[in-house]
């Protein structure tokens, strides 16, 4: 017999990691790409990056936020450092780089001071090596569709 979600919680039970498919990309000015998993439900968004192992270069998840919003972000059961990149109105307006893990509350929440219209989160350390600082234009390709902001 299967347990209740909360049933199972409560018994020390954890989900498994969530792996969304690669919807999206972000291509930089310097060629290269980021191959995006997109977490647009707020049940994906809550989950996040909970429970996963490292992610390879060039890969990340994208949080969208329509109409923009205040974020904030945190490394609750996330056991891998990140790189965290806020976005408006197609440019970085904040990154919090190497953000590290924090197994058990209370934890640090990350982001900046205004609202936002995307988060991207990447490896610990990507932002800088493929060169993204504060500035840098976004343009997130939905793959199979037209781009958006």
């Amino acid at each position: 017999m299967a347990l209740s979600g909360v049933a199972a919680l409560l018994c020390g039970f954890s989900p498994p990691p969530q792996q969304l498919p690669i919807e999206a990309r972000w291509c930089l000015e310097n060629g290269r790409c980021i191959e995006l998993e997109v977490a647009d439900e707020s049940h994906e968004q809550s989950r996040g990056m909970q429970l996963r192992g490292p992610l390879p270069p060039l890969r990340g998840m994208w949080f969208p936020y329509s109409p923009p919003s205040l974020a904030r972000f945190w490394m609750h059961r996330t056991p891998e450092p990140l790189d965290m990149v806020f976005v408006l109105g197609g440019q970085v307006v904040a990154i919090e780089a190497h953000a590290q893990p924090c197994m058990s509350l209370p934890c640090r929440s990350y982001g900046p001071d205004q609202a936002v219209d995307g988060v991207l989160e990447l490896a610990g350390g990507q932002a800088e090596a493929l060169g993204i600082r504060v500035g840098t234009p976004v343009r997130i390709e939905a793959l199979g569709g037209p781009p958006t902001p």
